[in-house]
């Protein structure tokens, strides 16, 4: 096992690069960049995708002009070059690309270049809402779906298998953000009932509570953004427990396992279970990262939390590479570790599975 390990720890270098230089690279043709937001903006054009999405006689007049930067005709030269050292864009692409990778391997990740802020930092102060969507909306959808789905494979073909899948394909259905909305229409003050607040993860006065009232105002807050965030998973991993225990229950050992006279009980989670988890359980790493790191920005932005979801947007729009290469450069890391962290978990389940025989 130590071998396959150390083989796939290895394949975390070449694949991360590639990741990094697909993404550097699409980043060169993408118009707008820093330079030219912080153009736009000292020219009092606005947003700097106005300017280039504007088209008209204006327009054209001026991309005559010698200047590579659109709506920086009336800026001198040198402060554009001054702009450019300080950015970095005054060195070929190759060795910006190297300096980036240099100072990432060191976990180096810079700062904003338009909050002054450093990436580690903006990362910790947005983390507590991801943390919060993505640990409570993995648990909940693995508290609810384990036991419904075996549930409807016991019962597969039943009115309750019938009825429940019902539901379950409406749930997925719904597009999470149309939920939100929903919820918020209900139950947050929109047109019926104000029960929950529609704002942040606590209240004003949270400092002031006792500890009992912390931890209920925190609950109170998580209620509709978590469950908008875990219905569309809810589904998913229902029938995919369903699914896993019906394949298992028509295999030869369960009826082995009935002929010899063991209860019904006995036979389910003393056989079945074991083999029919082991792809649901080993999916929850993976599960977990993907719910906290792909923060849905619209459930975030409905709700008024300030995560990851809505850092990586902002980042993108303003072109704030420090923040989308480091965060991409971070979270690809751990994309990959939490990949070998999933396979030991296979492992650990059922030790029967053995990687290092794979040729």
């Amino acid at each position: 096992m130590g071998a396959y390990i150390l083989r796939r720890l290895l394949l975390v270098i070449p694949t991360l690069l590639g990741i990094m230089i697909i993404n550097f690279t699409l980043i060169q043709f993408v118009p707008g960049g820093p330079i030219e937001q912080i153009i736009a903006r000292m020219e009092g054009g606005g947003d700097v995708f106005e300017t280039i999405a504007g088209g008209g006689s204006e327009l054209a007049a001026e991309t005559e002009s010698d200047s590579d930067y659109i709506g920086a005709r009336g800026l001198p030269p040198e402060f554009i070059a001054e702009l450019e050292r300080e950015f970095g864009f005054d060195k070929p692409p190759v060795e910006r690309f190297l300096n980036m990778m240099w100072d990432y391997i060191r976990f180096d990740f810079g700062e904003s270049w338009f909050r002054s802020v450093s990436v580690v930092d903006l990362v910790l102060e947005k983390m507590p809402v991801s943390i919060t969507l993505g640990l409570w909306s993995t648990l909940i959808a693995y508290l609810i779906s384990i036991p419904l789905g075996i549930r409807k494979a016991i019962r597969d073909g039943t009115p309750f298998d019938t009825w429940t899948s019902g539901a379950i394909i409406i749930g997925y259905a719904i597009p999470g953000f149309l939920f939100a909305i929903l919820l918020i229409v209900l139950f947050a003050g929109g047109s019926y009932w104000r029960i929950f607040p529609l704002r942040g993860l606590t209240s004003d006065d949270w400092e002031n509570l006792s500890l009992i009232g912390k931890v209920l105002d925190y609950l109170w807050h998580i209620t509709l953004p978590v469950f908008a965030s875990t219905i569309s998973a809810f589904a998913t991993l229902t029938l995919l427990t369903k699914n896993s225990f019906l394949d298992e229950i028509k295999k030869q050992y369960v009826m082995t396992a009935r002929a010899k006279g063991l209860s019904e009980r006995r036979v389910l989670y003393g056989h079945v279970f074991r083999n029919g988890m082991l792809i649901v359980i080993s999916g929850f790493p993976a599960l977990f990262i993907g719910v906290f790191f792909g923060g849905s920005l619209i459930i975030e932005t409905l709700f008024s939390l300030d995560g990851l979801g809505r850092l990586g947007f902002e980042a993108a729009v303003a072109r704030d590479y420090p923040v989308v290469f480091g965060t991409l450069f971070a979270f690809s890391l751990m994309g990959l570790i939490i990949g070998i962290i999933t396979d030991l978990t296979y492992v650990f389940i059922d030790p029967r599975i053995d990687f290092e025989s794979r040729g």
